[in-house]
């Protein structure tokens, strides 16, 4: 008897210890998607459409080690101020989280934006860029990929210079731009 009863505590507690509660940000994209207050694209590396046959081979290994972009925008408006600011906090609480290393961050108040990551410097598997502006909302884009270090990112961003970036894979997002 006092085994089963030892046995039966060991499996609560493990199951208990193995159900993560901790808020993430892949929780808050997923909990989101789906909210009429918020707008989610999911982008795949075919926006950039560039012809790979004239990359260099450095632009072609940035652009393989990219997979897919999250993005989670909060429309705010004039009946939505408190949720927008309580939707603000989740974000801010999520990315204090030591995994979150911060790259930088600009503006302040009402208006700001940082840039994180997750990984090692020479290992980085994900990119988080979290810009808020009360009067527009805010948005959370996660750029994902492997291997990706600092020296992709920069060469992606050259090899963003001579794409011919798909608009219309970005068309949910001018309703927030243009919200006033």
């Amino acid at each position: 008897m006092k085994i089963s009863v030892f046995t039966s505590a060991l499996l609560v507690l493990l199951t208990l210890v193995s159900c993560n509660s901790e808020p993430s940000l892949q929780k808050y994209f997923v909990e989101n998607t789906d909210n009429k207050d918020f707008i989610a694209l999911d982008i795949s590396p075919n926006i950039l459409n560039v012809d790979k046959a004239k990359l260099s081979s450095d632009q072609n290994e940035a652009l393989n080690s990219f997979d897919k972009m999250n993005i989670l925008a909060f429309k705010a408006n004039d009946k939505n101020q408190a949720q927008f600011e309580t939707e603000r906090a989740k974000v801010k609480t999520i990315l204090k989280d030591p995994k979150y290393q911060k790259l930088m961050t600009f503006g302040s108040g009402k208006d700001g934006a940082s840039i994180s990551y997750v990984g090692t410097d020479d290992n980085i598997e994900e990119f988080v860029v979290f810009a808020n502006r009360k009067e527009n909302g805010f948005a959370v884009v996660r750029v994902l990929g492997k291997n990706m270090n600092p020296n992709n990112i920069m060469t992606l961003m050259s090899v963003l210079q001579q794409s011919k970036i798909d608009m219309e894979q970005l068309k949910p997002l001018q309703q927030l731009i243009n919200n006033k």
